[in-house]
C-alpha cells in the first residue's frame, strides 16, 4: 500500500513539474524589418521590433502570425512546434529568423538550446512574457463645464454734491465652455504582458507574471503576525484576504499564509483568492504541498485553469 501511494505521489509531482516547465521563443529579422508577433491570436509586443523574445511558453506548439510594419510585406502565418524527434522538450530557447524566398517570407528554424540561468541584456532585443489573453481597453471621457458671466459695467463717481452713475454700454452676457478629455487605460496596468526596467524579476523564474512588485519582507512578517494572532480560521482568513487583496504576493508568501490556517478548506479558499494577486503564477503548483487531500489539489487546479 505504501509503495502504491509513493508511486502515485511521484507521478503527481512529475506531472506538475512537466506542466510548470517553460520554453522561450526568439524571432528576429536580419534585414531589419520591424514586426509584431501574434501567438494564438494575441499580440505579444506593443510596438513593432526587429528582435522579440517571448518567455513563459508551456504548450507544445503555437500558431504564430508575424505582421510587418512595412505593409508591402505579406504577413507570415505558420505553426511552431517545441519538439525534437516528435517529443515535447521543455526549458529550451528556440530561435527563428525571418527568411525570404521568391518574394515570400517565412520563419526559418535557427537553433534550440537550454534556457540560460542568466545572460547579458541585449539592448537590441525586446523581451515579453507570454500573454494568452488580450488586454481589455477602457475609455473614459470626462466633461468639464466652465461658465463665466459679464454684467453691465457701472462706474460710480462721487464728488461733493455730485453723484454720477455711468453705464459703459456693455451688455450683460453668460459664456459656457465645455471641455472633453478622453483617457484610455488597459488591463495591462494590473496584469502586465511585459516587464519594464523597474519591475521585480524573480531569479530563476521564466513563467507568467501576474503582478509587478511583491510585498516586501518586513511588511509580510508583520502581516503574518497579525493573522496568526487570531484564534479562529474565519478571522485569520478575513485578515489574510484583506492583506492579499491590496498587495502583490509571491507563491512562497501565499504558502506561508496558508500554513497558518488550521483547516484544509480554509487553505483552499485562501489559495483561490490569492490566485488573482500572485506574481509568479507559473509556480502555483508549489502550493499543493500545503494540502493533505488530493481533492483539494484537483479543485485548486480546476479553479486556476478556469480563471
Amino acid at each position: 500500500m505504501k509503495k502504491t501511494y509513493f508511486l502515485f505521489s511521484f507521478l503527481l509531482c512529475l506531472t506538475y513539474s512537466i506542466y510548470s516547465q517553460n520554453n522561450n521563443l526568439i524571432i528576429y529579422s536580419q534585414q531589419g524589418y520591424k514586426f509584431t508577433v501574434i501567438l494564438n491570436g494575441v499580440a505579444q509586443n506593443k510596438a513593432a521590433e526587429t528582435n522579440v523574445k517571448i518567455t513563459g511558453l508551456n504548450a507544445p506548439n503555437y500558431q504564430v502570425k508575424v505582421i510587418f510594419a512595412n505593409k508591402s510585406i505579406l504577413d507570415i502565418d505558420q505553426n511552431i512546434y517545441f519538439n525534437f524527434g516528435g517529443e515535447f522538450t521543455a526549458n529550451t530557447e528556440y530561435s527563428y529568423c525571418v527568411k525570404e524566398k521568391s518574394g515570400k517570407y517565412k520563419l526559418g528554424y535557427v537553433s534550440a538550446a537550454p534556457i540560460p540561468a542568466s545572460e547579458p541584456k541585449n539592448p537590441e532585443q525586446t523581451i515579453v512574457i507570454y500573454q494568452p489573453y488580450a488586454s481589455p481597453v477602457t475609455t473614459t471621457t470626462t466633461q468639464t463645464t466652465v461658465t463665466s458671466t459679464n454684467e453691465n459695467a457701472m462706474m460710480n463717481v462721487n464728488m461733493p454734491g455730485v453723484n454720477i452713475n455711468v453705464n459703459t454700454g456693455m451688455p450683460s452676457s453668460t459664456t459656457t465652455t465645455t471641455y472633453l478629455s478622453t483617457t484610455t487605460t488597459s488591463a495591462e496596468n494590473n496584469h502586465p504582458a511585459h516587464h519594464d526596467e523597474d519591475d521585480y524579476v524573480l531569479e530563476g523564474y521564466n513563467g507568467k507574471y501576474g503582478c509587478r512588485h511583491p510585498m516586501n519582507a518586513s511588511d509580510f512578517e508583520s502581516a503574518k503576525k497579525s493573522i496568526a494572532s487570531k484564534s479562529f480560521d474565519d478571522s485569520r482568513l478575513t485578515i489574510a484576504k484583506q492583506i492579499i487583496g491590496s498587495n502583490c504576493m509571491l507563491c512562497s508568501q501565499i504558502k506561508e499564509l496558508m500554513m497558518i490556517m488550521s483547516f484544509e478548506q480554509t487553505r483552499l479558499d485562501l489559495a483561490k483568492f490569492a490566485w488573482h494577486h500572485n506574481l509568479d503564477q507559473g509556480n502555483y503548483y508549489k502550493l499543493n504541498d500545503a494540502f493533505t487531500f488530493e481533492a483539494s489539489i484537483d479543485e485548486l487546479n480546476k479553479y486556476t485553469e478556469s480563471h
